[in-house]
């Protein structure tokens, strides 16, 4: 019988029963840069801590049984993680990525990828029809589900018969719901991305990044590039990331809890003029989510009526943290225009629906009550103060 998720975030089954490490609960954090062999040709499994490192490759294993995957790796950050998987393309590789991506990616993919010759086509996965956009140089399709920060929900299965037939690469960023609520590969997808900075860590206290995939080749490749750049997660950081995934699920469950809560009192405020979360039976992935995913998220997108009535928000908040990042246990609130996607051009942003009112729930794990009490004082002094 196939173990519950809450079950793998601490225990790989394969390791039940055994005294290892001598019997450390905690898993070690193997503090070294390199490793003695026994004799010349024998090796201990470990040799320099650029290709493994016991604690890190303990991490990578919990990972990819998470995501249902064969192979995980940790790497730096997220942007790591998306760096070295853009080393599986060619100059002259055509790539279709959704035009609503988290403004990091969408730097690296203009800044870096395209001037090593790649090419992209940004467009409205959920909306559009991406086979109208494949031609004889692409060779994958990019999104995030929910995406960063508009919400959009695309049906990953119904992308992946399209990927399938033409031989791409489906490649599916899940940092918003976490594998505790959605899993790509099951639906279709080749490669997964995190951001294990948000909820696998979720303590705002290190940085990661994971490429996870059921393919024996495309592991061989990012074996290979993670040797060659060196980009692979220390053992500390991972030690941290172990730490923040045992707690993932009650996490998880607690923020969607208070998100859920939240959406429907901002739906009822005058000042909000638009509410984006898909847990919200309005919202138009509602179903498409219902069907891919087993939760909603934490993941709140909203619209106020004005750029001063941001502004204000954004200084008042207190318990509520005005920063950027997400996916910690402390409820943060962001301004996309001026933090995740300021390197985005307007035109861009503005097409995306990314205004100067537009504000970004990150929900935690706070108290229900005092994090909508702090969001009525808020609005209720934002409003005095703009209208008397």
């Amino acid at each position: 019988m196939a173990r519950g998720i809450d079950t793998r975030c601490l225990h790989l089954e394969e390791e039940e029963g055994e005294n290892n490490n001598y019997g450390a609960l905690s898993y070690p954090i193997y503090q070294t840069a390199t490793y003695a062999h026994p004799g010349v040709g024998q090796s201990t499994g470990y040799d320099y801590s650029r290709l493994q490192n016991p604690t890190r490759e303990h991490l990578e294993k919990i990972v990819a049984t998470l995501e249902n995957g064969t192979d995980a790796l940790a790497l730096s950050s997220g942007m790591a993680a998306i760096a070295l998987m853009m080393e599986l393309f060619c100059p002259g590789d055509h790539l279709i990525v959704d035009a609503d991506l988290y403004g990091g990616s969408i730097r690296l993919f203009h800044n870096i990828s395209e001037k090593n010759g790649i090419t992209f086509s940004s467009i409205d996965c959920c909306q559009e029809d991406v086979e109208c956009y494949i031609n004889e140089h692409t060779k994958a399709v990019y999104i995030e589900t929910p995406t960063n920060p508009m919400m959009n929900v695309t049906d990953i299965e119904a992308l992946s018969r399209i990927t399938k037939k033409h031989n791409l690469l489906l490649i599916v960023d899940n940092t918003f719901l976490s594998p505790y609520f959605q899993n790509p590969l099951d639906l279709g997808a080749d490669i997964v991305v995190h951001s294990g900075t948000k909820f696998l860590g979720g303590h705002n206290d290190t940085l990661a990044g994971f490429l996870v995939t059921n393919r024996e080749d495309i592991s061989e490749h990012f074996r290979f590039f993670i040797k060659t750049t060196g980009a692979g997660l220390a053992p500390f950081d991972s030690w941290l990331i172990l730490r923040g995934i045992k707690t993932l699920g009650i996490r998880m469950e607690r923020a969607q809890k208070n998100a859920v809560s939240i959406a429907e009192w901002l739906s009822r405020q005058k000042a909000v003029t638009r509410v984006i979360y898909p847990g919200l039976p309005t919202h138009l992935g509602h179903e498409i989510m219902k069907r891919q995913a087993r939760g909603f998220g934490a993941m709140i997108t909203f619209q106020v009526e004005s750029r001063a009535f941001a502004l204000a928000v954004l200084e008042k908040v207190r318990m509520i943290r005005f920063a950027e990042s997400l996916g910690g246990v402390e409820t943060l609130i962001t301004y996309p225009v001026t933090q995740t996607h300021v390197d985005v051009p307007e035109d861009i942003r503005e097409r995306n629906g990314i205004t100067q009112s537009t504000l970004r729930l990150s929900v935690g794990i706070e108290d229900e009550k005092d994090l909508i009490e702090e969001l009525e004082r808020v609005f209720q002094a934002t409003e005095e103060e703009l209208h008397g």
